[in-house]
């Protein structure tokens, strides 16, 4: 809508009356600037709506890069730590022919002087990069860390137990380096006599000392 605010009628040539608004001390806008429309009023909320929505992307975005970023970082330290285990458990591997000589030197009272000192420093030595050994009479036989090269059965095991051992197993962290060379001795029932029970002799026992059992 135009309004015609001009004092002087073209027309008439004569000064027009006030317009009611003007009466009423509404102030006239100023030369060039422009209404505000309900549409810039609504406007400016849709702007802060996607301006919110353009910082909750960024904001997921920059989370997302941190936590791929943290799993690249856990995924090296682990990967180097795979590969440093891996040779230490290579070179421990090599000396295990010297272990195994230091042991039996040990077994035989050929262990002293300055070759014992030396060896206990070597083990030590070994012992803190990790390795680990084991192998020992009467644990438990398991196939997954025995090598079982002897077999025998006996009453006096409740199941398969390693009752000697041939050579020593040696396992770094998690990793099997070698196994351990073993005897294992399983369980047999002990074998029962008619009219026995368990401990006890059976009815029919013979003392070969008691007189009441010569015949004339």
């Amino acid at each position: 809508m135009v309004r015609d605010r001009r004092r002087i009628d073209p027309e008439t040539g004569e000064v027009r009356p006030p317009a009611p608004e003007q009466e009423a001390g509404v102030p006239e806008p100023e030369a060039g600037a422009a209404p505000e429309t309900v549409a810039e009023a609504e406007l400016v909320p849709t702007q802060e709506a996607e301006l919110k929505a353009q910082l909750d992307e960024r904001t997921a975005d920059l989370q997302r890069l941190q936590a791929e970023y943290a799993n690249y970082r856990k995924r090296i330290d682990r990967d180097r730590e795979a590969v440093v285990n891996t040779a230490k458990a290579s070179v421990a591997g090599e000396l295990l022919s010297v272990l195994d000589d230091i042991e039996r030197a040990a077994q035989h009272g050929d262990l002293t002087g300055a070759f014992k000192a030396v060896a206990d420093k070597l083990v030590a030595t070994l012992e803190r990069t990790g390795l680990e050994a084991f192998g020992h009479e009467g644990e438990p036989f398991d196939p997954s860390v025995h090598e079982a090269v002897q077999h025998d059965t006996s009453p006096d095991v409740a199941g398969p137990t390693v009752t000697a051992v041939l050579r020593r197993g040696y396992r770094f962290g998690d990793r099997t380096v070698r196994a351990a060379l073993v005897a294992v001795t399983d369980h047999e029932p002990a074998a029962v006599v008619p009219g026995q029970t368990d401990g006890e002799p059976p009815s029919e026992w013979f003392d070969p000392n008691d007189k009441s059992n010569d015949q004339i």
